[in-house]
């Protein structure tokens, strides 16, 4: 009985499990806590507010970021590669500016490579 009592006389805090469940999946303490949990949860709602038009593609980029963020997915591998296709104008690049600007804190932490030169170089080549 002594004994039984020695073992559960620690309490687990929010914090000891945050640490456990970033051990386990790789993914940084403060990315876990609970204002990163209310920022993902809001995410989906606060890109469609500064993007327009996309709600397919947001519903879709969202989705990924939630499943990485929540250990669902290997540590390993990147958050997702994302490619966005369409006209002019529809906004792929606000979208990705947007989407870089609310995990990373800054719209810098994009890498964009514009594919339009290569597609027109790559035309020379059917000739």
């Amino acid at each position: 009985m002594e004994e039984t009592s020695k073992l559960h006389k620690d309490t687990v805090t929010e914090e000891n499990v945050a640490e456990v469940v970033s051990m386990m999946t790789g993914i940084p303490v403060n990315r876990i806590a609970t204002k990163e949990m209310k920022k993902l949860f809001n995410l989906g709602d606060s890109i469609k507010n500064r993007v327009i038009g996309q709600d397919k593609a947001v519903k879709q980029v969202v989705k990924a970021i939630q499943r990485n963020r929540a250990g669902l997915k290997d540590p390993n591998k990147p958050i997702g590669s994302f490619i966005f296709l369409g006209q002019t104008g529809v906004g792929k690049t606000q979208l990705a500016k947007v989407i870089a600007s609310e995990l990373f804190d800054s719209s810098n932490s994009l890498i964009r490579i514009d594919m339009s030169d290569t597609w027109r170089n790559l035309r020379y080549l059917d000739l």
